[in-house]
């Protein structure tokens, strides 16, 4: 006999008295809302107080207890009136009740870890209240693992609870999971791809990412168990399943340190004694520009003759990462080219083509003439 009952046959002797016994779920009822709201008035108490404090794992606390404590003072409500409804109606269906209520005891607790995980899942992304924020896409996978392993064990206890051999259903399950593995291979293959991401890392929620493999480009708003969400340029949204990232290359713009200008200048065949000029002109300003990273690889040389133009190359890193910033940064950076250009009295080369002819036949010369 456990502590409930003992209350329940100390201070409501059994009865079949109908005043009596209803009086009895009365008072029962009546303490449980009582002592529920008393509950709620403590905790409304330390969330005011926990507010104060700089530590988050108190709110945490806080929050994940409030629903499952409320749920067992009411199961300790529902406990005692059934004690007393035992005494006063014979059925078996009493009987069930204890191993019910162990059940109901486990989920509980079970309910205290999955919600203490999310809400700690929140509170650790929260650039408000961690020192150290972690970032979505692992906080998101950890907690989802924890919350799956708590619901497993959960499952697993309440079974031994019932009377099941834990031994037998994790056989059961082991030959169960190998014929679910071949039924669904490619949503295995698609969860252990997302779990590898979670790990690697090759990109967060938020990263612009693209793949020289295949037609993917854009930026990642979600990563799931089985797809990944890409919001592309045109604003399409792109579901790419995760294991196909484990077979391509992707490129990370996110992570860049800097962009690169890298151009190829021509100028007229006619400009060639002005060529140096204008490169030396084209370096210092490049070497001044406020949005250039001078601590990069910065390259502007003669680099060859083409077919109808002298060619230097510009080769310079921008501070920037940003993609409307940096494009700024290289229309600015043109067109203080074509300043310099100008300013010598050079023009830009365009395809052009010389026609040398030796002479002119006679029978022709006169219309030429005319």
């Amino acid at each position: 006999m456990d502590i409930i009952t003992q209350f329940a046959t100390l201070f409501f002797h059994a009865s079949k008295d109908p005043v009596i016994w209803l009086s009895q779920v009365f008072v029962v009822v009546f303490l449980t809302v009582v002592s529920n709201r008393l509950l709620m008035r403590v905790l409304d108490s330390l969330k005011a107080r926990f507010k104060k404090t700089a530590s988050l794992w108190d709110d945490v606390i806080l929050q994940a207890v409030r629903l499952p404590l409320r749920l067992v003072v009411w199961t300790f409500g529902l406990t005692a009136v059934l004690s007393v409804l035992e005494n006063v109606f014979a059925s078996t269906m009493f009987s069930l009740w204890p191993d019910i209520r162990r059940v109901s005891y486990i989920a509980i607790l079970a309910l205290f870890f999955s919600r203490f995980i999310r809400q700690a899942e929140v509170n650790i992304i929260d650039l408000n209240r961690a020192n150290k924020p972690m970032d979505v896409t692992s906080a998101r996978a950890v907690a989802t693992l924890l919350r799956i392993t708590v619901v497993a064990i959960a499952f697993l206890v309440i079974l031994e609870t019932v009377g099941y051999s834990i031994s037998g259903v994790l056989a059961f399950g082991g030959m169960s999971g190998v014929a679910v593995g071949f039924a669904a291979k490619d949503m295995l293959s698609n969860f252990f791809g997302a779990l590898m991401i979670y790990l690697d890392k090759p990109f967060l929620v938020g990263d612009w990412i693209c793949s020289p493999d295949r037609k993917i480009e854009g930026t990642v708003e979600d990563i799931g168990w089985r797809l990944t969400r890409i919001r592309t340029f045109d604003k399409r949204p792109l579901y790419i399943p995760n294991s196909l990232f484990s077979n391509i290359a992707v490129e990370n713009a996110s992570r860049m340190q800097n962009r690169r200008i890298y151009e190829t200048v021509g100028l007229r065949y006619d400009d060639a004694k002005v060529l140096k000029a204008v490169i030396d002109d084209v370096r210092l300003m490049l070497q001044t520009h406020p949005e250039i990273d001078q601590n990069s690889t910065m390259i502007v040389q003669f680099n060859g003759y083409g077919a109808s133009e002298l060619e230097f190359m510009v080769y310079v890193f921008t501070k920037t990462t940003e993609w409307l910033k940096f494009q700024a940064v290289k229309e600015d950076v043109l067109f203080k080219i074509m300043d310099v250009v100008e300013k010598h009295g050079a023009e830009f080369a365009f395809p052009t083509q010389t026609t040398h002819v030796a002479s002119v036949p006679p029978e022709l010369a006169g219309r030429v003439e005319r």
